[in-house]
């Protein structure tokens, strides 16, 4: 639940609520506006946090505070998410056997820092009639980044373009 969906003080128009003070101590089920005349006797706020309940939970907070650190935690969670990028590769279908160990290379790189990798061979003119070579181009590609990566889609022709994804070997 975000912070923005949750009902303070007046927004709230139950009749009964099961309330919850500050120190975290059930005080049972009071009409919500008793409840609402203890949070303002202790100058604090009245926060529904469960509201499907029967009848809805509601606590005694200050609101600005849990806010606050709500806002604080979900920044934390999004700063140890770890983003996963596509690096793409395009091979020839007349790559030498140099310039395919150069891109394995590069490949291997990516895959070590946790990134996907797009390798595709693009088919120019006549060259469309060589697929079969193409397929063969990314078979031994697989197989030279296979011990840092797994094959997520196979080679595919998507229009001219002939497609495999690799993934690291973690995931």
């Amino acid at each position: 639940m975000t912070i923005t969906d949750l009902m303070i003080n007046e927004q709230i128009r139950d009749r009964e609520v099961r309330l919850i003070d500050d120190a975290g101590e059930q005080l049972g089920i009071v009409s919500s506006r008793d409840a609402q005349k203890l949070a303002d006797e202790k100058k604090l706020d009245l926060v529904k946090i469960a509201p499907t309940a029967k009848p809805p939970v509601c606590r005694i907070m200050d609101y600005g505070k849990y806010k606050f650190d709500q806002a604080k935690k979900e920044k934390e969670a999004r700063k140890k998410q770890k983003t996963v990028d596509v690096k793409e590769l395009r091979l020839s279908p007349g790559i030498d056997t140099h310039d395919v160990q150069v891109k394995v290379k590069k490949a291997n790189e990516f895959l070590k820092n946790g990134d996907k990798v797009k390798v595709s061979i693009r088919f120019r003119g006549r060259e469309i009639g060589h697929s079969k070579a193409g397929m063969i181009i990314l078979e031994n590609f697989a197989k030279e980044t296979a011990e840092l990566g797994v094959i997520e889609k196979p080679a595919k022709m998507e229009g001219r373009s002939l497609v495999m994804f690799l993934a690291p070997k973690g995931n």
